[in-house]
């Protein structure tokens, strides 16, 4: 058994060693010369470049749904702090510096966490929708992503209504696990964020045109057995394609899950291969851009 690290001694340990972290963070916010987006216009920028909406109470196995309430209400304290945010030429979107600490005082209630790779409850828990939400569309255009932690070691839940290529979420933790957003083109972006009784709704305006339409799909996706436990594989495909002329002038390949699946097989509806199986199916069905 390895030495254990400091912060799994105790609770204590713990608490301390997530505190390092946060004011580590703050004080590289201050030194380190990045201008952060700040300012915001209600007023929508004239071009949309994606909108997406995202299902706030989904059927998450046995999780208490009261958790989803809870995460509803934290997501609707979150959402003006993002609402309206312009992101100009030159400046980062950072997610915990425009919502800040989400804490009981401020009315976020306890929702679904990940912890320890399995389902847990915390205060503001369910955040990550919001940055999934976020990313998603961000993937559909020129913004640079700058700092995302992947969320797609784990299947944890099975498939409800799913939208999007599972493993293309992220993990945020207040606030050394930040999503950010670089703008790198001479273009202003904006963020126009807001909540239904359903959905968390969100739309991603520019000031001009984007010359290029992005379109981001899973490949190669199937669910394989070894040494037996189940997992879940895919590859997620990014495509440029120029507006003017319709044809494709880049192919990247985001990345690759082989993630954990943490729930019954027999709710899987879908075939789940052998390791030689599998292993046959990928070499077959390469992802474009390899």
């Amino acid at each position: 058994m390895g030495r254990r690290l400091f912060s799994e001694l105790s609770p204590q340990t713990y608490w301390l060693a997530v505190k390092r972290q946060i004011v580590q963070r703050k004080i590289r916010n201050v030194v380190g010369g990045v201008r952060f987006a700040s300012s915001r216009d209600f007023e929508p920028l004239p071009v949309t470049v994606y909108r997406h909406n995202s299902l706030i109470r989904r059927r998450l196995g046995n999780v208490d749904l009261e958790l989803q309430e809870n995460k509803a209400i934290s997501l609707g304290l979150a959402a003006p702090h993002i609402n309206g945010i312009l992101i100009r030429p030159g400046e980062t979107f950072s997610f915990w510096k425009l919502v800040g600490h989400c804490t009981a005082r401020k009315g976020y209630r306890t929702g679904l966490t990940i912890n320890h790779g399995g389902p847990d409850s915390g205060i503001a828990g369910g955040m990550c929708q919001f940055t999934n939400l976020l990313h998603w569309m961000v993937l559909h255009s020129p913004l640079d992503v700058v700092e995302h932690h992947h969320h797609g070691e784990l299947d944890l839940f099975p498939d409800f209504n799913r939208q999007i290529p599972f493993g293309t979420g992220t993990s945020i933790v207040y606030n050394y696990l930040d999503y950010r957003v670089r703008n790198s083109t001479d273009n202003t972006f904006q963020l126009l964020i807001h909540l239904t009784d359903e959905h968390l709704c969100g739309e991603l305006r520019a000031e001009r045109p984007v010359p290029i339409k992005y379109h981001v799909k899973e490949h190669d996706a199937y669910f394989y057995e070894h040494d037996g436990r189940v997992y879940r594989h895919n590859t997620i495909i990014r495509s440029h394609r120029d507006k003017r002329t319709g044809n494709e002038i880049a192919n990247e390949r985001l990345l690759e899950n082989n993630a954990l699946v943490m729930y019954d097989r027999t709710l899987i509806r879908e075939p789940i291969y052998s390791d030689r199986d599998a292993a046959m199916r990928s070499t077959e069905s390469q992802p474009a851009g390899r």
